[in-house]
């Protein structure tokens, strides 16, 4: 292993080692800011916990335009349901396996820890010639490109802007999806348990889950989906009480878990199993290729509540049935670009909360007016249920300029450096280059980044040999601005 890409996966345990969930910046902030002050690079922190170092262009490059290196400071919190770890508390410990990094029952945080820890490194480095650079530092990405949003006029200075939040390598990103988020919270009406009735649990686990723009396409299964189908299944042939529903984690992952408690006569729970465990096969044959390790089963549960309650025969029904007809998954590709999802939709997370049932849904598409009729839709599938909804978290797409000198200037190093050609792409993720863009409308971007695999998952890994040649990438291209 190269002595660089040692001192980028020594930034990166470090930072790996500090709690930052989407809203819990404040101490990897805090470590940034005293990693510069040791070095001597003025820092700033906006309102919203946005950080920008300055660092001084290296000998004979002061005359240079000035350049933004940018990556996001939280992180997608997921684990596994056997996992004991604590987000708020606990390090994340990078574990090497080959030529990848994972961790262990968790998401390991290259999404986006990487990038700073390639800025961070760049900065370090007493022989790499560089210009002027702005290392931008956002929070709260991964819940809306939030810090983004906040940004001010003059935060940054600089006009040509480096995004290291893609995740293959050798890709350059020119465009992304915008996005929305559409969340519906339906009112619950609740009986007392049938008399003799007893709990049990149907779990839905074992999915890949994945982030919801650049896994959506590959048509894994989402546990909220197969829930609501499991418990339509049963509503003609077993009397049953719904008493709570919850799947998935975050608006951006596709939901990998969901657990219903529903109450039934002890006579009828022999069938039950055996309608769970065809339903299991049934599923399984349909994600045969896609999802090994899908699992549906049933539990018997003790009484946990300390007041036992499940939903009315008729406000059950209007439940499942209104989860099983909103959309999930790719409504449309683009017409325009071969394999490119142009529109879709997240069926996020579900959860029953006091009288209420909370659904969370994230629209995205390269089209508002596409991302719109989605949008539609799904009001108007709450309105039948006789719910309102509300809309969050919005974001527009980032149109692609093919023309970008910053674009034509990362090809032709990419050239010489690698001797072939990078490729040139849109994604149906949301990247924070669509608000940067918004924010600063003369603003040359470019997003890259080296392979991770599975992120928003605890499948997520990170490939080293990558990271060394994003390396490559990014100090050729710096000393690329010595000549203009």
């Amino acid at each position: 292993m190269k002595e660089t890409t040692q001192s980028i996966l020594d930034h990166f345990d470090r930072i790996s080692a500090i709690p930052r969930c989407s809203g819990n910046e404040a101490a990897v902030a805090k470590w940034i800011g005293q990693w510069a002050e040791k070095k001597g690079f003025g820092y700033r922190t906006d309102e919203a916990g946005n950080r920008v170092v300055r660092v001084p262009a290296s000998e004979g490059m002061a005359e240079a335009p000035s350049v933004v290196i940018q990556g996001h400071m939280d992180m997608v919190c997921e684990k596994t349901p056997d996992s004991p770890h604590n987000f708020s508390s606990d390090p994340i410990r990078p574990v090497r396996d080959g030529d990848w990094l994972r961790a262990e029952g968790t998401t390991l945080g290259a999404d986006n820890g990487i990038a700073l820890a390639l800025a961070l490194a760049l900065a370090d480095a007493s022989d790499v010639a560089h210009p002027p650079l702005e290392l931008l530092f956002t929070v709260d990405e991964e819940s809306g490109l939030n810090g983004a949003k906040k940004l001010q006029p003059g935060f940054i200075e600089s006009r040509m802007l480096l995004n290291v939040d893609s995740e293959t390598e050798g890709v350059f990103t020119v465009g992304c999806a915008g996005g929305r988020d559409t969340r519906i919270v339906l009112p619950l009406d609740f009986d007392a348990v049938p008399e003799n009735f007893r709990p049990c649990r149907i779990i839905v686990g074992g999915l890949s889950g994945g982030h919801s723009g650049i896994d959506i396409h590959r048509q894994r299964g989402n546990a909220n989906v197969l829930l609501a189908r499991m418990l339509h299944a049963l509503l003609p042939v077993i009397e049953y009480r719904l008493a709570e529903f919850h799947g998935g984690s975050a608006h951006n992952a596709i939901a990998r878990d969901a657990v219903a408690v529903l109450w039934c006569d002890p006579s009828r729970i022999q069938e039950l199993g055996q309608r769970v465990g065809d339903f299991e096969a049934t599923v399984r044959i349909e994600f045969a290729a896609i999802e090994p390790s899908l699992s549906v089963s049933l539990e018997k549960k003790t009484r946990g509540k300390s007041k036992d309650a499940v939903l009315s025969p008729a406000c059950c029904e209007r439940v499942i049935r209104t989860l099983l007809v909103l959309p999930h998954g790719v409504a449309r590709f683009s017409s325009e670009i071969p394999g490119l999802v142009e529109t879709s939709n997240n069926l996020a997370t579900v959860a029953m909360c006091e009288d209420e049932l909370h659904i969370l849904t994230s629209q995205r598409s390269s089209l508002m007016s596409r991302m719109d009729e989605m949008t539609g839709k799904i009001i108007s599938v709450a309105a039948l249920a006789g719910s309102g909804t509300e809309t969050d978290n919005e974001f527009p797409p980032w149109p692609a300029n093919m023309a970008s000198p910053l674009l034509q200037r990362c090809s032709t190093v990419y050239r010489k450096l690698f001797r072939q050609e990078p490729k040139v792409e849109l994604i149906h993720a949301g990247l924070e280059c669509a608000i940067i863009g918004d924010r600063y409308p003369d603003m040359d971007m470019i997003s890259f980044g080296p392979d991770i695999e599975n992120p928003h998952s605890p499948d997520e890994r990170l490939n080293i040999p990558s990271i060394e040649k994003v390396w490559d990438f990014m100090v050729a291209l710096l000393a690329s601005f010595r000549s203009g």
